[in-house]
């Protein structure tokens, strides 16, 4: 097999990490976007209209999170493959995994679909509108779960092969359609009708839908990185089993994050409609730091995965290490923002002088644990990249369960009431930043004394 990725096992490992990371972070972004701007323009019409989104959204993330199965088996089991110049192996992964996530996208859809009505009632949000607009919402955006499942796995599939600046370009013109469709299907511009948050939801399937077709073009019709030869696809029991053991613990670690998420946000949802929205668009905007440190992650993950392959250790701890430092001052600038301009940032959103008011002390919260998060999304991609995908998902678990008592005991023994839920997410951040990295140092230390003992 020869394929058009890089050979991460040699060359400067600075350029390597910044020229993988760079286009990562931008499709990571542009994710982001679909999310930023419908609340943006939903912001408009009025804060139940983004607390209908942002209590929906929290399904789609459930849904993203299942399919980190596929993504995560197929970026560590190709860049592994490659690294050891196992190529046959490398291209059973790219098939079952595409296999594998249609199937489970598939099967979400029909979930979300018929059960949305039950899902928003979860939250015990008090306001109909809010609910109805939710479910509908849900509904529209779940047709597309095939398309919005299935582009991480294609992207993950590429940044296997060392090549991460073609999904950014292609997640882009999903983006772009986005913007254009967002404001004329939500005000009814132009000759659309008003469907306000309806809209929305149309506008992100066919963003989305757009982005799946250009890369089934790319990779499955002009086969630009490979020479795949679908019909050469056996379903391989061997291939699916490592493809889930890589993939579940991240996925379950995932899936529980949101699944915990949603208890908080119950929680907040005792403070009322714009409570939700905040927070909903406050984590839109914390977004800044953790989608720019998972864009590092998932270039750390290759590059750890290929040089695992290769058994290069001391490669390994060179590439941690400075995917460390430029996470710290990552989070230190992120930090400082918040800080700065936490006000600032929640005007683009609310017109309400409370809102924003609220808003802010939600980012000056937040803003505490912002190099910690970064430390743990980065030592997660080092642990994806050597196959080791359990320690991070126990890590994430443990803490981010935590915050459900503590949550519940700061609103029960404290006058800090939704601040006190804010401050739960953040110190658990602050915990999660401090073991996982330890615990990789333990695992690399071990490794490279074992390899210098090989060599006397």
């Amino acid at each position: 097999m020869k394929h058009r990725g890089t050979d991460l096992t040699q060359g400067p490992i600075l350029s390597h990490l910044f020229r993988l990371a760079l286009p990562t972070i931008g499709a990571s972004f542009m994710q982001m976007t679909y999310n930023l701007t419908d609340m943006l323009w939903l912001g408009r019409v009025g804060e139940e209209a983004v607390a209908a989104v942002g209590a929906a959204g929290f399904y789609v993330w459930f849904g993203l999170s299942l399919l980190l199965i596929t993504r995560v088996g197929a970026e560590v089991g190709v860049s592994q493959s490659l690294g050891s110049r196992q190529h046959a192996t490398a291209l059973r992964f790219v098939r079952h995994a595409l296999f594998w996530s249609l199937v489970i996208s598939a099967l979400y859809s029909a979930f979300t679909f018929f059960g949305a009505d039950a899902l928003m009632a979860f939250f015990g949000i008090a306001s109909q509108s809010v609910n109805e607009d939710g479910a509908a919402y849900l509904r529209i955006v779940s047709l597309g779960f095939v398309f919005t499942f299935t582009n991480p796995t294609f992207a993950g599939i590429y940044s296997g092969m060392g090549n991460s600046r073609l999904p950014f370009w292609y997640m882009t013109s999903g983006v772009l359609l986005n913007l254009i469709l967002d404001p004329m299907l939500i005000f009814g511009w132009w000759f659309f009708p008003e469907l306000g948050v309806v809209g929305a939801a149309w506008a992100t399937f066919y963003a989305q839908m757009l982005v799946f077709l250009i890369f089934v073009y790319r990779f499955l019709g002009v086969q630009e990185m490979v020479r795949l030869r679908l019909n050469a696809f056996r379903f391989d029991a061997a291939i699916s089993a490592r493809i889930f053991k890589l993939g579940i613990p991240v996925a379950a670690e995932s899936a529980l994050f949101a699944f915990f998420a949603m208890v908080i946000a119950r929680m907040v949802a005792d403070f009322g409609a714009v409570a939700i929205a905040v927070q909903s668009v406050g984590g839109q905007i914390e977004a800044i730091s953790w989608m720019t440190s998972t864009g590092f992650a998932t270039a750390l993950g290759s590059f750890t995965g290929q040089n695992y392959g290769a058994a290069n250790w001391e490669r390994i701890r060179k590439g941690y290490l400075y995917t460390l430092a430029i996470g710290s001052v990552l989070g230190l600038l992120v930090t400082l923002a918040f800080f700065l301009w936490g006000r600032s940032f929640f005007s683009f959103f609310f017109s309400d002088p409370e809102s924003q008011k609220l808003g802010a002390m939600y980012l000056y919260i937040l803003a505490v644990s912002q190099v910690f998060m970064i430390y743990e999304i980065t030592t997660r991609g080092a642990f994806n990249g050597i196959g080791q995908t359990v320690p991070p998902s126990v890590t994430g678990i443990v803490f981010t369960a935590l915050r459900i008592p503590l949550s519940w005991a700061l609103l029960a023994f404290s006058t800090w009431g939704l601040l006190g839920i804010w401050g739960a997410i953040s110190f658990t951040s602050l915990l999660k930043g401090t073991v996982l990295p330890l615990w990789f140092w333990l695992v690399l230390r071990k490794n490279l004394r074992a390899v210098a003992h090989r060599k006397l």
